[in-house]
């Protein structure tokens, strides 16, 4: 057996389909076993496997036991006389191993080989090639001088970007992406290290084949395309924590004396800061735009009090309360009413950020009503301040949109212009799915070598590049069906980054692609629009929910009065933490919105037990959610 190629999985099942069946067309002329490990997916990656790729030898782990874990399982079991660690999210080309393969066995004394690896954009990643992360190494990285002089050899020594990503070069460090590692190696200097959970093992095993006497390659000869679909994100304080601990490991493990100490130190320093950096930022995101429109709500309501005062009341200044308690809430009110009603996921949709507004309003004068006589000062600010407000909020927003998109025309923010490689038969098949997911989208044609007749047929691939400027083309998506991944990726880094790619596997009805080297992969798929996808109705059910267990808790008195009415005093309390939500669903059925369990579920009308109309009646739920759906299962 030459090779044997293993792939750890984790809930990402239509990746993990697209390599597959990438990795078999790669190896058609070849002895090749084809391995996936598990590691307790709930996506239904493992159904997926054992239907279409009956050939793979599965190993479905009942937990996550990690990636280091997974991938010993399959190479103590493969037979290949080379083992390629693999990860799900990426795509070979045709001719990918027998050209590494060709180059691993000119090199006796390679160890392990990594290739020339891009992004869904056709954009170099710089971890194809690494050096070894010395204190000195790590400490230009953590402080970004390996960014601000990439091809420096003193500073740029962590992604070796001094050595030309076109040529062959001996490297120090693998990526865990792609790793071919020959299997003498492995029995002399041992696997991938266990105690790694993830990431940082690839590190710890090439220094190891290195200290065993061997070479890692970096190999330009072909490339792939790695999506990064994995599920943690470099901004989040979960990569964070357990990449920097991987890096805590591999300095306790391989360096001694004052270069762990310095080695750790840095390390803890680049945990706190990047842990703070990942906070600041995902906060900065999330609550960006409502801070500053909080500021714009005050400092209207402040300025129209200053002309209420001069020039309809005739009086020096409102009592203090106005400035301390009335103006605060006005603002508060605008802001919740507005988050909940969902106008910060749409920020550009105008009908629903004036009926956010309007209900905000009504919830203000009521608030106003039930306030002491002595705090009733002018409703006239109240309904005027509406006014100024909405008009406050839609020239701010209008400019927003100007800055984004460059554009007054309010149907061009989301407007896709996509052609596709390949086919008719197979654009006409796209349609209908790239339409539900954009109603702005405009499916230009298809490029495709045969000639056609079709209006839609805009010519040759030789064109490609000339279609994209005429047409402003900003989406190009290939099917596998049509063209070959080494020409894909040959157009995608011959057109460059300044459209997005998506790419159709064959006999498949999804489509893939990624936005940037630092972006989880894309993965587009039939879809059914669900009410509770949206934060606008997720915010809603979460309000009812807590609300409803304040009313219960306030009203336990009465409560206890109606034996059903006990149910909903015992549960208010894990209503209340989160641990609950009132109304759940019945069945299990997959790629449905997230809902904690529930203290009534959707069948609550059946008489007995019926597996198909429970995940019937989940998916209309889902679909169709509003709190009027809770009230009824909850009184039922």
């Amino acid at each position: 057996m030459k090779l044997s190629v293993i792939i750890v999985n984790y809930n990402v099942k239509h990746f993990l389909e697209q390599c597959l069946k990438s990795v078999f067309q790669a190896t058609t002329d070849m002895s090749a076993d084809i391995w996936v490990v598990d590691n307790n997916s709930v996506d239904g990656s493992v159904e997926m496997v054992k239907s279409l790729f009956p050939e793979v030898n599965l190993i479905a782990n009942k937990d996550n036991v990690g990636f280091s874990t997974a991938n010993n399982q399959a190479i103590k079991q493969s037979k290949g006389e080379y083992v390629l660690l693999l990860n799900p999210d990426t795509i070979v080309p045709e001719n990918c191993f027998q050209k590494v393969l060709a180059f691993a066995d000119s090199k006796p004394d390679l160890g392990g080989c990594g290739v020339h690896m891009v992004d869904g954009q056709g954009t170099f990643l710089p971890e194809s090639k690494r050096g070894l992360p010395t204190p000195e190494v790590a400490l230009y990285k953590m402080i970004g001088l390996n960014r601000i002089f990439p091809n420096s050899k003193k500073f740029g020594k962590y992604h070796l970007g001094y050595l030309d990503k076109h040529e062959n070069h001996e490297v120090d460090i693998l990526s865990g992406a792609y790793m071919l590692l020959r299997r003498s190696t492995l029995d002399q200097v041992g696997l991938l290290d266990e105690t790694f959970f993830m990431y940082g093992e690839d590190i710890d095993l090439s220094y190891r084949i290195t200290q065993g006497g061997w070479k890692n390659y970096y190999f330009s000869g072909t490339q792939i395309i790695h999506y990064k679909g994995e599920s943690t994100k470099k901004l989040s304080t979960n990569y964070v924590r357990v990449f920097y601990k991987a890096m805590v490991i591999f300095a306790e493990k391989h360096y001694s004396g004052s270069n762990q100490r310095l080695f750790k130190l840095f390390i803890n320093t680049a945990i706190y800061a990047r842990a703070a950096l990942a906070v600041a930022s995902n906060l900065v995101k999330r609550f960006w735009q409502p801070v500053v429109e909080m500021v714009l709500i005050f400092c209207s309501l402040l300025l129209l009090k200053d002309y209420w005062e001069e020039h309809i009341k005739f009086i020096k200044s409102y009592p203090k309360e106005m400035l301390t308690i009335h103006l605060p809430y006005y603002t508060l009110v605008w802001l919740v009413t507005m988050w909940f009603n969902g106008s910060y996921n749409t920020p550009y949709n105008f009908s629903k950020l004036v009926r956010s507004i309007g209900i905000g309003a009504l919830a203000i004068l009521i608030i106003y009503g039930l306030l002491p006589n002595d705090l009733h000062f002018s409703r006239g600010i109240i309904l005027f301040g509406t006014l100024l407000v909405s008009a406050v909020l839609l020239v701010w927003r209008t400019l927003l949109h100007f800055i984004t998109f460059k554009t007054l025309d309010f149907s061009q923010r989301y407007n896709t212009k996509s052609i596709l490689v390949g086919e008719e038969t197979k654009w006409n098949q796209v349609i209908d799915l790239l339409k539900s997911y954009n109603r702005n989208y405009q499916q230009i044609g298809f490029v495709t070598d045969t000639k056609s007749n079709s209006a839609q047929w805009l010519g040759n691939r030789n064109q490609l590049k000339e279609i994209i400027k005429i047409y402003s083309i900003n989406e190009v998506i290939f099917s596998n069906e049509s063209i070959s991944t080494e020409e894909t990726m040959r157009l995608m880094t011959d057109i460059g980054p300044r459209v997005n790619y998506y790419t159709i596997p064959a006999d498949s009805n999804f489509v893939i692609g990624s936005h940037s080297k630092n972006a989880n992969g894309l993965y587009f798929g039939e879809q059914i629009e669900l009410n509770l996808s949206k934060q606008e109705y997720r915010s809603q059910k979460r309000a009812f929910d807590i609300l409803t267990a304040l009313a219960v808790i306030i009203l336990a008195p009465l409560a206890l009065i109606f034996g059903k009415s006990r149910k909903w005093l015992s549960n208010s309390v894990s209503v209340l933490r989160g641990a609950k939500t009132w109304v759940g669903y019945a069945s299990n059925l997959e790629n449905l919105p997230k809902l904690k369990p529930g203290v009534y579920t959707t069948d609550y009308e059946l008489k007995e037990q019926n597996t198909k109309f429970q995940e019937n009646l989940d998916l209309l739920y889902a679909k169709n959610y509003a709190i009027g759906m809770d009230i009824r299962a909850m009184l039922g």
